[in-house]
């Protein structure tokens, strides 16, 4: 590393912390508990189990990683250490593709709370604003990383306060009875909403890949386990009050917690949820459109993407160039893409990402080891299985998206 522009180490754990959890706290805990309830029936919170254990695996491969690879990057960072050049593309362009599109989903769940309406008037409106908005961050982001940290701090404790308030009215209102939701659509069913719903698990990510930027790349694991333990419960309390409250209606509901608080008789309180929504959703694209720029910059650094992306702005010392693509690239998604294509999309790419950071973490040395490799065995398992899982549509693109990135590096390579 030495010789190339180095990111400034301004963060604490406290921030590493705030960056995960508004990443997790997003538009994953408002959306994706729909598709996940329509693939699982009664099967969803067995589902939402297994998403946890798996994203636990994940936590602590990544943080041991992180803790003897202090660098920006990531598991593409990791792959190429420990596995191999090739690994670590793979990691990196999964993320790079999955990450980029839960920017987009992130951004179109902002507009939609922000603007609602389903004519296509306000579809295009809605669109406008999320470009709109991706553009303001991706400046954001310009900045530098420690206002990048401050604004997530901002969005993330708006969204608690949402949620912590959505649970309490909905634990003190009066719910009409409704049917269960459907029988349990089989094991397949389950671990196909184990991979929708790991979409919203996935924030800790970008603790992994501020790595280079943390005042203590030692107390990562710290962070990263704090952000994943207060996603898991918040996550659980809100999946138990969706079920207890809109049963065979939540797999038809495009806004399952706006729904649940309006049909406790709540509607003063629904434009507040709305609000909150909005506010995470923000907060999430912040940090996500932060980690992507990084292992961007990550790649180029070593060559897998252009070497122009390994600019890092003097001044600010942040990638600029990288993050200035990446923000191009989420515009065009918004302009284009549908909401739940993004989430099975991304779900595959970042769960390939994780595989490789299991298979990093089982081969490293005694002396680098903090957890049991049984854990890690457990993750590269769950990855795989639950990325097979995930509907066709996803599976099939993500496969080919994976395959013209290692084409295109076999093609740079073989020059």
């Amino acid at each position: 590393m030495s010789g190339r522009p180095a990111l400034a180490r301004r963060l604490g754990t406290g921030d590493a912390v705030v960056v995960g959890l508004s990443a997790m706290l997003g538009a994953g805990v408002f959306v994706a508990f729909t598709p996940a309830a329509e693939a699982a029936g009664r099967g969803l919170l067995v589902g939402l189990g297994i998403a946890a254990v798996i994203a636990f695996c994940n936590a602590v491969a990544s943080a041991q990683l992180a803790s003897s690879y202090p660098s920006s990057g990531g598991t593409y960072l990791f792959g190429r250490e420990v596995l191999g050049p090739w690994w670590g593309f793979l990691a990196g362009w999964g993320f790079v593709v999955g990450k980029t599109a839960s920017c987009a989903a992130m951004a179109m769940t902002f507009a939609a709370y922000a603007l609602p309406g389903t004519s296509p008037a306000a579809g295009w409106w809605q669109r406008a604003l999320a470009a709109l908005v991706v553009a303001a961050f991706t400046v954001l982001n310009l900045r530098g990383v420690t206002r990048t940290a401050t604004a997530a701090r901002v969005l993330l404790a708006a969204t608690l306060v949402v949620l912590v308030g959505f649970l309490a009215v909905v634990g003190t209102g009066d719910a009409a009875p409704v049917e269960p939701l459907a029988a349990t659509r089989g094991v397949w069913g389950v671990l196909q909403a184990a991979g929708l719903l790991f979409f919203a698990f996935a924030g800790y990510a970008r603790i992994a890949t501020l790595a280079e930027e943390v005042r203590k790349p030692e107390l990562l694991g710290r962070a990263i386990l704090i952000a994943l333990g207060t996603a898991v419960a918040l996550y659980l309390l809100v999946g138990l009050a969706l079920v207890h409250v809109l049963g065979d209606a939540l797999p038809t509901t495009p806004t399952p917690v706006a729904a649940a608080t309006a049909a406790v008789g709540a509607d003063w309180a629904v434009p507040i949820v709305r609000i909150g929504a909005a506010a995470a959703a923000l907060g999430a694209l912040l940090a996500l459109l932060a980690g992507v720029g990084r292992t961007t910059l990550a790649m180029a650094r070593e060559r897998d993407l252009p070497a122009r992306l390994a600019s890092v702005d003097p001044r600010h010392q942040v990638p600029d160039r990288a993050q200035v693509v990446i923000g191009v690239a989420v515009v065009v998604l918004v302009l284009a893409a549908d909401l739940r294509g993004a989430i099975g999309f991304s779900s595959f790419g970042v769960l390939v990402y994780y595989a490789v950071a299991n298979l990093s973490a089982l081969r490293q040395p005694a002396e680098q080891r903090r957890w049991p490799r049984g854990l890690q065995v457990l993750g590269l398992l769950g990855c795989v299985t639950m990325a097979a899982a995930l509907p066709t549509g996803s599976v099939v693109a993500g496969l080919a998206v994976l395959a013209v990135g290692l084409v295109g590096r076999w093609v740079a390579v073989s020059r």
